[in-house]
This record gives structure tokens, sequence and C-alpha cells, in this order.
């Protein structure tokens, strides 16, 4: 049967969220349970792509990708795919009218990954466009339920939300990225130059990010979509506010996280703050 070939897809973009992300899955599971789905499978099918250009590189990544990308147009176009993260992501394009311009803009910037080393103004923003800012508009046509009046007005907002998340990863990550895949995301950055003075030009842009998004999009989500929103922002918040604390010199050294223990006290807190309509 059809409908159970696709409730198993969905399954498998769920099982990968809930394997790679537990800041998110907590996030999802606390979104109206018509918009877990749908969530999932966009998480799913970034992951995927993320996976090819981040950790395969034992492998012909070029040619890996370029199969993934080949296979995610004709899911689209057919309506069908036997890889069940393809599968769960083209019923939710169709579904939500996600446009091809958000999925082309995001497979650009991953494709990026597979030559990036260092990125100037022009390539920084246009990156973390594709690979972040998209992906909270393709979230937001799922949460504004083809409102597109809603969806207009949250469109900035999103796209802010996308790229502080996005800034605080190139933060966190700074060590990994440069020695495990030599990158560095942020233009005119050196990784053996990062100081006090770079990070806080960085952490600015990244409060600006927040501000926005917190006080001209999350207030207004509707109320299905709010509380999940709003939990993985004070999760990134948190983590934020732990990086703009640790020195340069620990940035480079270390990954910088939020334990799990504390991200479930976030969960209770901000469920709290939802259920007195506080949020």
């Amino acid at each position: 049967m059809l409908a159970l070939f696709n409730t198993t897809a969905f399954q498998c973009s769920k099982l990968i969220t809930q394997h790679y992300s537990t800041s998110f899955s907590l996030g999802i599971r606390i979104l109206h349970q018509k918009l877990h789905a749908p969530i999932y499978a966009i998480y799913g099918f970034v992951r995927y792509a993320d996976e090819i250009v981040d950790t395969f590189h034992d492998y012909d990544q070029k040619t890996l990708f370029q199969q993934f990308e080949d296979e995610t147009w004709r899911a689209i176009a057919e309506g069908i795919s036997m890889n069940p993260i393809l599968q769960a992501f083209q019923l939710t394009v169709r579904k939500y009218q996600i446009e091809d311009e958000l999925i082309k803009a995001f497979l650009k910037s991953m494709k990026a990954d597979l030559d990036l080393e260092t990125c100037n103004s022009s390539d920084y923003q246009q990156y973390i466009y594709g690979s972040a800012e998209v992906v909270g508009l393709m979230c937001l046509r799922v949460f504004c339920e083809g409102d597109e009046t809603m969806y207009q007005k949250l469109k900035n907002p999103a796209q802010s939300l996308g790229a502080a998340f996005q800034k605080v990863n190139f933060l966190r990550d700074m060590k990994s990225d440069y020695y495990e895949r030599g990158r560095v995301y942020f233009p005119n950055v050196q990784f053996s130059a990062f100081d006090h003075d770079a990070k806080v030009k960085i952490e600015a842009d990244i409060q600006k990010d927040f501000d926005f998004a917190y006080q001209e999009g999350i207030l207004e989500l509707p109320r299905s979509a709010r509380l999940g929103v709003y939990l993985a922002y004070i999760y990134y918040v948190k983590l934020f506010h732990k990086i703009r604390k640790s020195t340069p010199e620990k940035i480079l050294e270390a990954r910088i996280r939020v334990p799990n223990a504390r991200k479930l006290v976030l969960l209770a807190k901000t469920y709290i703050q939802h259920q007195l309509n506080f949020i």
C-alpha cells in the first residue's frame, strides 16, 4: 500500500532527526502534531545532503552529491522515489508548495562545500542564504499552511533566525571545520589569527539576527508552531551565550555545547511559559 510506504518514509526522516540532533528533535516534538511529519522530512533531506559533503571523504563526494541532486529533482517531478528520505521530502514539497528556488539555493550551497576553503563577503552571504535561510523558509511554508499573507510577513524574520543558527554553528564548529574539512566560513577571518575583535564583530551580527527573528517573527508565528520554534531559539541563544563567555582560544580548541540535561530543563521551562501564555 502506498500509504504504508509514505508513512515509513516519514518515519525514516524522523529517525534521522532523532539520531542527528537532540535540540531539533525536542523542538519538533512540541510543534503541533500535524507539523511533525513535514518538518522531519525537511530535516532529513537537508541532513542527508550535508552528510555527503561533510562526512563521506573516502568516496567520490561530487558524484554522490550529483546523484542525490538528480534523484531529488526526479522525485519532485515524478511524485515518487524509492529513497524514503526523498519520498518524504517530495510529498512535503508538493503539499506545501515549497518553491524550486529554495531547493536550488540549498543544493548550491551544499555543493559549494565540496571546494570551499575560505569565503569573501559575497560568498558568505550567499552561502548563509542557501544553507540556512532557505531551510527556515521551507519550514515557514509548512507553518503557514498556505497562508501567503502570513508567509510574506514572516519571511524576513525566518531568514534571520536561520542565519543566526548557522552563524552560531560556524563559531561552535570552527575547530572541526578547519581541521577536518579545511574550511573557514567567516569572511576576512583566518583560523590562525582569530582573536577577540573578530569574535566580537561576529557576535554582534548574530545578536542582531536573533533580536529581529524573535521580535518580528517568533512572537507572530501561529500557535501550532510557536512553541517548537521558540524552544530551538532558546537552545541556540543559550549556546550563543556560552560561546560569548568563551575565549577565542577555547573556541579554537574545543566544541562548545549545551548538555542534554540542560536541554531538557529548557524544554520544561519553555513549555510552562507557553502554557501561561508568556510566549
